[in-house]
């Protein structure tokens, strides 16, 4: 690797100051197609044939079948954008879990990550991106609640650049444990409060919200693109996920999507 290669995870003062720089996306593994390399057609325009993933330390357990059937009841609910099916069938999901959930990790369920967060159920998480994508190849998303880092790993493959930010310590530290390993090289993970964004790296032209607050914050709003989408549970005992549109430098639509279910979204950092 020369001295001017970066790997993944890249701190964010890294990139801030280099907004309108475009760095050469890099798959620094030298093995065999990884999952990362399988999706890659799929960020051109086209989508990849799901392969195994063994470079990144897949436990023989899981086939990948299995993966293959949960990316089959996805599409049986209704999640139509063969990218994000692509993506889904390309990211192991049982690799963000500790070892005794393995078992479940294919299931159509949230499932504990500890510190009374989730890991988001794959339909909500497929249904999610596909309406922040809404068909187009994304520049630069911001993820609000990063957890395990299963959902950021799935953007990687949809979107140039990924900031995923994480209000609790522990989490923050192990979505970055589980995804070192997948050298997927435009990630950005920070520890903050996800309810303040990132000004400093805004607009984006996508943001997705984790976790429900009873209403979108403002600034996060605000650090949206115009023509920028931003995907977020609302409510609290009963939530509802909102599609929020910058129509221009003062208006911005909201159209109610579904029901859903998700942790309470929360400021700070622990």
């Amino acid at each position: 690797m020369s001295s001017g290669e970066k790997r993944f995870p890249l701190s964010l003062s890294s990139v801030v100051d280099k907004k309108t720089a475009r760095p050469e996306r890099r798959f620094t593994d030298g093995s065999s197609q990884t999952a990362m390399q399988n999706s890659q057609s799929a960020r051109l325009g086209r989508v990849a044939a799901p392969v195994a993933v063994s470079s990144v330390t897949e436990r023989p357990a899981v086939s990948d079948g299995v993966r293959r059937a949960m990316v089959q009841r996805v599409a049986e609910q209704g999640v139509r954008d063969e990218l994000v099916l692509a993506a889904m069938q390309a990211i192991p999901r049982h690799l963000f879990l500790e070892s005794g959930m393995v078992g479940q990790a294919y299931v159509d369920a949230s499932l504990p990550i500890g510190y009374q967060q989730t890991i988001s159920q794959p339909y909500i998480v497929a249904r999610m991106i596909e309406i922040l994508r809404n068909g187009v190849m994304m520049d630069r998303v911001l993820e609000i609640g990063t957890g395990c880092g299963y959902q950021a790993a799935v953007l990687s493959l949809l979107a140039k650049d990924v900031y995923s930010i994480e209000r609790i310590k522990a989490l923050h530290e192990l979505a970055k444990n589980n995804l070192r390993p997948m050298r997927i090289a435009n990630i950005r993970l920070q520890y903050g409060d996800g309810m303040l964004g990132l000004p400093q790296v805004a607009p984006f032209d996508g943001i997705i919200l984790a976790a429900a607050g009873l209403e979108i914050p403002s600034g996060l709003l605000e650090q949206l693109r115009i023509g920028g989408r931003l995907v977020a549970p609302v409510g609290g005992k009963k939530q509802e996920l909102h599609l929020i549109e910058r129509l221009n430098q003062k208006e911005w639509r909201k159209t109610v999507i579904e029901s859903c279910h998700f942790v309470p979204l929360q400021p700070g950092m622990v």
